[in-house]
């Protein structure tokens, strides 16, 4: 049984969440403010966070860069009421795998929990590191060198980037990133890739903004070049 951590202040949506989560037949913890949240995360071995960013003492990005910086890879999905795209940005910055706005259906909601605590079978075939122009990266602990920056991808970071690898010099269309990697099939938010591919170039491309490796396909997706 998979536990989930809700860290939110809002106690309507909490026990909502937590109702519905525990329907579902997940094991959940539920913290109410920022500190909460991090000690818990720290010691109850949750499987996925359901992390707000406006919340007391701590705000959820804080949170979640210290979820990372202590070397948990769990997959962690933010919720914001703001859906303003720097916020959505900043999250996969500090290491977020995921974002969902508020108001949200519950549908929505467990298909990316789901998505994001199963399986995949993405990146078997490849080898633990993989150099990508100046920027070498480990595919198992989702950690990017280059020269003396490092960053730690999320989850759906890393699952990109290995997919992409996976069909190197071929296109990848965003719907089939979505159903493989999300099981999104019949949600259309195809701005969930591309934010994630605006973070992924900033900790991989020396120039984000003209990238060379993570290049956009027009109206299509995105190809990855050795």
């Amino acid at each position: 049984m998979a536990r989930i951590l809700i860290a939110e202040d809002e106690a309507d949506m909490a026990m909502g969440l937590r109702d519905n989560l525990q329907f579902e037949g997940y094991d959940v913890v539920v913290a109410n403010d920022g500190q909460a949240a991090l000690q818990a995360a720290m010691t109850q071995n949750p499987d996925l966070v359901l992390l707000d960013i406006m919340m007391p003492k701590m705000d959820g990005l804080e949170v979640c860069k210290r979820i990372r910086q202590a070397g948990f890879i769990i997959p962690i999905l933010m919720l914001t009421a703001k859906g303003q795209e720097i916020d959505v940005v900043r999250g996969l910055e500090v290491g977020a795998d995921d974002y969902i706005t508020k108001p949200f259906s519950i549908r929505e909601l467990l298909a990316r929990i789901k998505a994001a605590l199963r399986r995949t079978e993405v990146g078997k075939g490849l080898p633990r590191t993989i150099s990508i122009g100046d920027a070498t990266v480990d595919l198992v602990k989702g950690r990017v060198d280059r020269g003396d920056q490092v960053h730690n991808l999320g989850h759906f970071e890393l699952e990109i980037l290995k997919m992409l690898i996976e069909n190197a010099e071929q296109p990848v269309e965003r719907n089939k990133l979505l159903d493989v990697i999300w099981g999104l099939e019949g949600f259309p938010v195809t701005r969930t890739v591309d934010n994630h591919i605006v973070s992924l170039r900033r900790k991989i491309e020396p120039d984000p903004k003209n990238p060379r490796h993570i290049v956009t396909v027009h109206s299509i997706g995105y190809r990855f070049l050795p």
